[in-house]
């Protein structure tokens, strides 16, 4: 099969794929909110519609395709799969013992593990503006979302939880960006996200969390999860990590709280204060500097 994660890409269309990835996961916390129900239940049912939303394009695609996948690179998919797991697992048993700010910002911290593997495992050169632009980052991030962490700034067991969930989360980003040198967008999103829904199903069954019983608004807002934050949002930035490094993609991805952040305001009734406002312009000049690479 030749696959279009070997074939060039227009120069700005990663770029753009990635932005919209960015806005489309930006709506995943509001949706937790709005399903009000169990944060492993919300993932669950996120991934298990996602899956059977594009199970008929990854068929179509399968068929059309001049050669099968061969298996040693559907490894790479169950992998992606389980690192995807384990981070919305960790993440949503961690943020019922600590703060969505110190649960997000902690997440986040997944860019510095990707950059600091990818230069000392993979070798890659960073420029010096890339870890200027990494730190602050970094930094504005924790102006927005590190309030509560700057107050009481000891780890709790959620704190701790969420930490090890930026782990998953940066090897996730380095697992794809490998992946996608020989597999296509659609073959390695679908059989991750199937991988994904399979184990979060087993955890909940595990945990004794019962799979029904929730509201119409509940189910819709899962559905809206699957459709916007897991296809789009997934589908969106996979195809970005076929075309751009993870070290610069996963810190673009801090963007993600930021927007989050903005979208509560009118969404959730959230404002925001002048420091995380001046953090959230640290964000973006970061982002810059670490793009110019």
């Amino acid at each position: 099969m030749e696959s279009s994660a070997l074939k060039p890409a227009p120069k700005a269309l990663p770029y753009i794929a990635l932005a919209s990835g960015i806005l489309a996961l930006s709506l995943s916390a509001l949706f937790v909110r709005w399903a009000d129900a169990p944060g492993t239940i919300t993932t669950f049912y996120r991934m298990a519609f996602a899956a059977l939303f594009m199970l008929p394009f990854y068929l179509r695609h399968q068929q059309r395709a001049v050669q099968r996948t061969p298996w040693r690179l559907l490894a790479w998919t169950l992998v992606g799969g389980l690192f995807t797991a384990l981070d919305h697992i960790f993440w949503a048993v961690g943020i019922q013992y600590t703060t969505v700010a110190n649960a997000t910002l902690l997440n986040y911290i997944a860019p510095l593990w990707v950059s600091v593997f990818a230069f000392l495992i993979w070798k890659e050169k960073m420029p010096r503006v890339f870890w200027v632009g990494l730190v602050l980052t970094l930094t504005g991030a924790a102006v927005v979302f590190g309030n509560d962490i700057l107050r009481n700034p000891h780890l709790s067991r959620g704190d701790l939880l969420a930490t090890i969930s930026s782990l998953f989360y940066a090897a996730y980003f380095l697992t794809t960006q490998r992946a996608r040198r020989s597999l296509d967008t659609m073959s390695y999103i679908w059989p991750v996200v199937v991988v994904c829904a399979v184990i979060l199903l087993g955890v909940n069954l595990a945990a004794g969390i019962p799979l029904t019983g929730y509201s119409a608004q509940a189910y819709l807002t899962f559905l809206g999860a699957a459709l916007i934050s897991q296809v789009i949002g997934y589908f969106s930035v996979g195809y970005a990590l076929g075309h751009l490094p993870a070290s610069v993609v996963s810190p673009t991805m801090i963007l993600q709280p930021v927007f989050t952040a903005l979208l509560a305001i009118p969404l959730a009734g959230e404002l925001l204060s002048l420091p995380q406002l001046l953090g959230g312009l640290a964000v973006l000049l970061g982002i810059f500097l670490v793009n110019r690479r």
